[in-house]
């Protein structure tokens, strides 16, 4: 399983978010949460990633436990939670370059992933605090996806994207 979660629970002071959340998503499939806002969904991306404490044994990722491999694990997944954080005075290559640089990527994997994400080269060249919310949705998702990550968790992806950006989008995936 690339995630295995056992009895997982979660509150936020007193107010109980998850409650013995069992899941096993296999490799190779796409998994999504629905539910009503405050339903826990971001919560629990966020618990996957490490962002919020959790019982030890409770989650598993790629056949390991995340309190004891983090940084294997994380190396391993790309993500995109709500809203990109970006540096909104850099140009949107510029913050894709850096987080490659980060990841010891060449800067090929980052045009690459620009190009994936339906970026053109001139806007890439924008300083991101000039991006729409749609831009920078997609400037997230680039990012999320440098290095080929073997998961890949995105939290409400499309959001901000219009409904010819999303069809293009996957049409740009699909070459």
């Amino acid at each position: 399983m690339v995630i295995h979660t056992d009895r997982l629970s979660f509150s936020y002071q007193r107010h109980s978010v998850l409650q013995n959340v069992s899941l096993q998503v296999p490799k190779g499939s796409i998994y999504g949460f629905l539910g009503a806002n405050g339903a826990g969904k971001t919560t629990m991306i966020r618990l996957l990633l490490g962002l919020l404490p959790h019982e030890k044994s409770s989650i598993h990722l790629f056949g390991h436990t995340l309190h004891t491999n983090r940084l294997g694990i994380l190396s391993r997944i790309g993500a995109l939670i709500e809203t990109p954080s970006l540096y909104l005075h850099l140009s949107g290559m510029d913050n894709v370059y850096n987080v490659a640089m980060l990841r010891n990527l060449p800067r090929k994997e980052a045009r690459r992933t620009l190009l994936l994400s339906g970026l053109s080269e001139k806007d890439a060249a924008k300083r991101a605090g000039e991006y729409s919310l749609g831009m920078k949705q997609r400037l997230g998702l680039a990012i999320a996806l440098l290095g080929n990550p073997e998961l890949l968790i995105l939290d409400e992806p499309v959001n901000g994207l219009d409904p010819n950006g999303i069809t293009t989008k996957s049409k740009n995936r699909n070459s």
